[in-house]
């Protein structure tokens, strides 16, 4: 089976790619690390650079867990994940997640809300640590 983390190069990226790597190595499954954007905007802080995803295999190499990274540039990244975890068979899918008011999920939607009422298996939603002041 595998675990596979949506991620991307932020603190809620990092999150769910910790607690993806743990669930992986606890049941001793394989990790798939995914990094999806629209390429809609000119510059995406979403989509990681090259040295974005060989620090996150250096960290997963530290933590005794061989991972493979895919990247993609599609139209739809909640569907694109949902879509992988399907094809993987996926035991687990990790996302992070932030706070956002009743009003912006209502104006932009969520993706996190997608993913956890579209995929098959079991999502785990990560919430990563807050922001002093928060």
């Amino acid at each position: 089976m595998t675990v596979v983390v949506g991620w991307t190069p932020d603190a809620r990226g990092h999150a769910a790619l910790l607690r993806g790597a743990r669930e992986a190595l606890a049941h001793r499954e394989d990790l798939l690390v995914v990094n999806a954007t629209t390429g809609t905007a000119a510059v995406d802080d979403r989509f990681a650079a090259d040295s974005d995803v060989t620090d996150v295999q250096a960290l997963l190499e530290s933590l005794g867990v061989e991972a493979q990274v895919r990247q993609a540039v599609v139209r739809d990244v909640p569907g694109e994940l949902v879509a992988i975890a399907d094809e993987v068979g996926a035991s687990l899918l990790v996302i992070g997640i932030r706070h956002r008011s009743p009003v912006g999920k209502l104006l932009l939607g969520s993706t996190a809300q997608r993913i956890l009422l579209d995929a098959r298996c079991p999502v785990l939603a990560v919430k990563a640590a807050e922001a002093p002041g928060r």
